[in-house]
């Protein structure tokens, strides 16, 4: 077997997309070479790595090609179609001539620090180096280190999900799409919930459906490849050019590390169990903040807070925020920048149940008043008094259980409420 892996072909602004160039290897392997085609890995690595063009998706194609073969074919493509007008697009190739499932131990921990870490273009090299790979790059090559990524993840992970993308006619690439927005939720209704974000039924957005100048139509993804191709074959839409079945480390939460508030850092995401710390705010934009403390507040913890925001593309999720409380307890997920934590998801673990609040008067039913400092509280008109403040019930719009962001909102990598597993009772989007 062969491995040819890719990354960093496409552009913000110029379009084209990596997935659509794996595609057109494999073809080229397939067509022009007679080579049999295992699968196509659709890999995203670490969302938060700030130099990521979009998604940050590396590919890996499994094939029986000669690995020299391959190799032509891939950098062929690569040269002529990679977006490297755009400074920010650094592509790279690495080629394995071995079974997917056959790398060293330190290929498949790269592949595993690539989705949740930082890693340097300099330690792809000697990896690829160390292991005889064969290799490509333009500009400073960084690509090389999604391409590696992507060599190892057969074997660096245990999950995969299931995602089938139609290319539109390249005619067509940069203009308005021609999708019937009934079809999709007709067809998103069908596949559900084996079949999920496709649409956003809140937003009554097709979640499927890009808008950015690439060449993709439309992209289904779930957790069985049957149905996200009878999904697709749903949809009414403009002629297709192609489509590619992949297999992904989408909807997997595979990025999350579990970790506690002391140690977060930058560029990574995390799972954090804590007790909220402030009152929600919203501020100008609509963006949520609150604040985060350990579950076990010591004298020595009791500065240590994390800001968690829920920011205005998330939409209903922000009344889930807002809806908390101080001393209520959650787990937290999302990546940290700048210090903050970007919620994808939470889990409510425990909810604070009462308040206390100044007593009322049992005889004229009217708030006491503040009878002088640690002297408890006084009714001025009836005399009646009392030691302590009074507790109070509340009612909560929250339940316990998990909350997530709508479809509209959520990462490639963040794993859908619906596809189960999760620890504690689920509210999933639609």
């Amino acid at each position: 077997m062969t491995v040819v892996g890719i990354d960093d072909t496409d552009s913000r602004e110029r379009g084209m997309c990596t997935t659509y160039l794996a595609a057109t290897i494999a073809d080229r392997l397939q067509r022009d070479h007679g080579a049999a085609l295992a699968r196509i890995l659709l890999v995203r690595l670490n969302p938060a790595v700030e130099y990521k063009t979009r998604g940050n998706a590396a590919l890996a194609i499994h094939t029986d090609c000669d690995p020299d073969t391959a190799a032509a074919v891939a950098r062929d493509r690569l040269e002529a179609l990679s977006e490297t007008a755009d400074e920010r697009t650094n592509p790279g190739l690495v080629v394995a001539d071995h079974d997917p499932g056959d790398v060293a131990d330190t290929v498949s921990r790269f592949s595993r620090a690539a989705i949740r870490d930082h890693l340097a273009i300099d330690d792809a090299v000697a990896l690829v180096d160390d292991c005889g790979y064969r290799s490509w790059h333009a500009g400073d090559g960084r690509g090389r280190i999604g391409a590696l990524a992507a060599v190892g993840a057969w074997a660096a992970l245990e999950e995969w999900t299931y995602e089938y993308i139609t290319y539109r006619e390249p005619d067509r690439w940069g203009t308005p799409r021609d999708v019937d927005h009934d079809s999709v939720f007709a067809a998103a209704d069908w596949g559900y919930p084996a079949v999920w974000d496709t649409v956003d039924r809140g937003e009554d957005e097709t979640v499927c459906v890009p808008h950015t100048p690439g060449p993709i139509l439309h992209g289904i993804r779930g957790d069985d490849p049957d149905a996200v191709r009878a999904v697709a074959d749903r949809i009414a839409a403009e002629p297709a050019a192609s489509s590619q079945l992949f297999v992904t480390n989408q909807g997997t939460d595979v990025h999350l590390r579990d970790g506690s508030i002391p140690e977060v850092r930058d560029g990574r995401a995390y799972r954090l169990p804590g007790r909220v710390a402030s009152e929600p705010e919203t501020r100008r934009g609509g963006h949520v903040f609150v604040d985060l403390e350990p579950p076990e507040v010591g004298e020595s913890a009791a500065t240590e807070r994390l800001t968690c925001a829920a920011f205005e593309p998330t939409k209903r999720f922000r009344d889930r925020v807002r809806a908390l409380r101080v001393g209520d307890r959650i787990t937290a997920c999302g990546e940290v920048a700048d210090g903050t934590l970007k919620l994808e998801k939470l889990a409510v673990r425990d909810l604070v149940r009462t308040e206390r609040v100044t007593p009322t008067c049992p005889d004229c039913d009217r708030r006491m008043k503040s009878a002088g400092r640690n002297q408890g509280y006084r009714c001025r008109d009836c005399g009646t008094s009392r030691d302590e403040k009074a507790t109070r019930r509340l009612e909560r719009d929250l339940e316990r259980g998990w909350y997530e962001v709508p479809p509209c909102a959520r990462r490639h990598v963040a794993k859908p409420l619906v596809r189960g597993g999760f620890d504690a009772p689920t509210h999933p989007e639609r």
